[in-house]
């Protein structure tokens, strides 16, 4: 139910407390997803094969025979050749020449065959793995996403996840291939004569040294690179993101550096592995000629002695020179391997981690019957929370929501409002104290809470779609019920198809209060016990502000209601008021007593209620005071 996403305000109140170059220096401290290691990786492939090895098998098998049938290609040559060099009648080449035709189509159709099933075992893994991916990435705490910043989980959905998908497709294909006729090749040679695989050996040692050294360089360089990338990533999301925040502070000078020193970071790793594929190159085509050298040689000195015909030494060379294009292929796909290898280590770092609370436990929605009364009473007990080591931005918080109470969170800027929302809701973990809910445990035991924040995102697909997010056996009936209860079912029976109108990307496009009415109907189909409000109405502007406040009214209606209060009208109306400043809890209490204290409480009343001329009328655009400086914790 939680509508939150990672922008360019991730740990605000962290920053206002620490100053303005907190949040730029975050993405040197962040804490990364974790990336599994080299065995770990291999350990997962094989699990995903282990269910699969008819198939596996089978391909490997399909394999092996096509690439067999493609080794007689070479004998028949020789044979021609022998033809040609003892002056035999035109006729004898007939029979290699018919043969040939022979191989070339069982060779093709045994190659189409297989790579065909390579192709299948290798898509099936990829779905799975894909599906273990995102079914973790959906279920990580909300917490150690923020942590790790919204670049890094992104490069892994998109780059990641494209860069496996590539390998899986193209070069998982051509490099069994490709290995296989290396393989089957200098057993060939082996068969004409065990001389010819002796020469063809020498060039194994370069080409082995070559390998190793291209590997050992290669797989730190392309992790330090795909690391490099996600942080050059969340640096962009969190510069564009908040470009708000970065003109307000003048701060354009440096984020503009901060892109260029990781986009910079980024290109000198990619160069780094250009020059060291070449170096590779470089290296290999010494090997390649140390072999063919000693196989032509090798040759010679045999025919001399009678030991094989002219096409049998033909036959040898032509196997060497047709290593040269399995062997290339097979350097330019373990390019790629490594880089499939070090982003399919990143995807199964996230795959691995543990699952949250078994689901009984953890499901922060469980269902309730319709109109009860909200089971809970949620206490919060000596919150201290910092984002960093040594910069606190709540101080000893002790609070209670008592059932069914609606209460109202204000204060200036930076005061903590936000982060003491998120603890309550549970996307971060308290640095010490404890958050407890009657009848559902502490913090950490599947907190039945529902977040709404002013960033809600609209899904592809039809309107039930989205709205059954939050509830997926919700009838039609339900649905409407759920926005009416937010006022939403008017327009929404206005549009093209009703219920069935596709909105989200590509589809009908919602106003921004409108999008705030479905984040609130999904609140009321979910039914939580407490609701956490987080300036959901913010996004409205004044025209829509007394529409969107009736709506949360309505849906927080009977639950245990914490609402950090973007107008003071809707302070005003809760059973209770809580101030907080500089990271505390300095005032409580309701609406009157706390104009009638003279405090921190009245003053921002005083000086919102003096802009509007009427209390009781919502203010103007041209007459609100400005609450990003006064109400928000931005």
């Amino acid at each position: 139910m939680s509508d939150t996403s990672a922008n360019a305000n991730d740990n605000k109140e962290a920053m206002t407390a620490a100053g303005p170059d907190t949040d730029e220096q975050a993405p040197d401290s962040r804490e990364l997803l974790p990336t599994a290691t080299g065995a770990r990786t291999r350990a997962a492939v094989r699990e995903l094969v282990r269910p699969r090895r008819g198939l596996a098998l089978g391909s490997f098998a399909v394999m092996v025979a096509a690439t067999g049938v493609g080794l007689l290609v070479q004998p028949l040559l020789g044979r021609i050749v022998d033809v040609v060099a003892e002056g035999r009648p035109p006729g004898d080449v007939t029979t290699p020449v018919v043969l040939l035709v022979l191989v070339a189509l069982a060779q093709g159709g045994t190659t189409a065959l297989g790579l065909t099933l390579v192709s299948r075992l290798g898509e099936t893994l990829l779905a799975q793995l894909r599906e273990r991916f995102v079914e973790k990435a959906l279920r990580l705490p909300l917490e150690q996403v923020e942590k790790a910043g919204a670049g890094d989980l992104t490069a892994r959905v998109t780059r990641d996840v494209s860069v496996v998908a590539e390998a899986v497709r193209n070069a998982l294909p051509e490099l069994a291939r490709s290995l296989l006729a290396i393989v089957l090749t200098l057993g060939a040679m082996a068969a004409l004569d065990w001389r010819f695989l002796l020469a063809a050996l020498l060039a194994v040692p370069v080409q082995a040294h070559t390998a190793r050294w291209y590997v050992r360089h290669a797989v730190p360089l392309y992790a330090r690179q795909r690391i490099a990338t996600g942080t050059q990533q969340q640096q962009l999301l969190d510069s564009i993101s908040g470009a708000g925040t970065v003109r307000a502070f003048r701060l354009e000078e440096q984020h503009t550096e901060h892109v260029t020193r990781r986009s910079s970071a980024a290109v000198e790793l990619t160069l780094r592995g250009v020059k060291l594929v070449l170096g590779f190159y470089n290296r290999l085509h010494v090997g390649e000629f140390i072999g063919l050298a000693a196989v032509l040689v090798t040759g010679f000195l045999l025919v001399r002695a009678d030991s094989v015909s002219i096409g049998t030494a033909t036959a040898a060379a032509l196997y060497f020179h047709s290593l040269f294009a399995p062997i290339n292929a097979a350097l330019v796909l373990l390019d790629d391997a490594q880089s499939a290898t070090a982003a399919l280590a990143r995807l199964v770092g996230v795959a691995d981690q543990p699952d949250p609370e078994p689901e009984e436990a953890a499901n922060p929605h469980k269902r309730r019957e319709p109109g009860t009364a909200a089971d809970g009473t949620v206490t919060v007990t000596g919150i201290d929370h910092a984002y960093e080591p040594g910069r606190p931005v709540l101080h000893e918080v002790d609070l209670t929501l008592r059932a069914g109470e609606r209460v109202a969170l204000v204060g200036p800027s930076g005061a903590g409002k936000t982060t003491l929302a998120k603890l309550i809701a549970g996307v971060h973990a308290p640095t010490s104290g404890s958050i407890h809910l009657t009848g559902a445990g502490t913090y950490g035991d599947g907190l039945p809470v529902a977040l709404v924040t002013q960033e809600t995102h609209v899904f592809a697909g039809s309107l039930a779609e989205d709205l059954r997010l939050a509830r997926a056996d919700a009838g039609d009936e339900e649905l409407r019920a759920a926005l009416a209860t937010v006022e939403a079912l008017d327009w929404v029976e206005t549009l093209p198809e009703g219920l069935d109108t596709v909105v989200g990307e590509g589809g009908h496009r919602l106003t921004p209060a409108q999008v705030q009415q479905l984040a609130l109907a999904r609140l009321v189909l979910a039914d939580p016990p407490v609701a956490v409000l987080d300036e959901a109405t913010a996004e409205a502007g004044s025209t829509g502000a007394r529409l969107l406040e009736r709506a949360a009214d309505r849906a927080v209606e009977g639950r245990t209601a914490l609402v950090v209060a973007h107008r003071l009208t809707q302070a005003a109306a809760a059973d209770r008021i809580v101030v907080m400043d500089g990271g505390r809890i300095v005032e409580s209490g309701t609406h009157d007593e706390l104009c009638a204290a003279g405090g921190t409480y009245a003053s921002l009343w005083e000086a919102w209620s003096g802009t509007r001329g009427t209390v009781d009328q919502p203010p103007t655009q041209q007459h609100r005071p400005d609450t990003t400086t006064t109400m928000k914790d931005h």
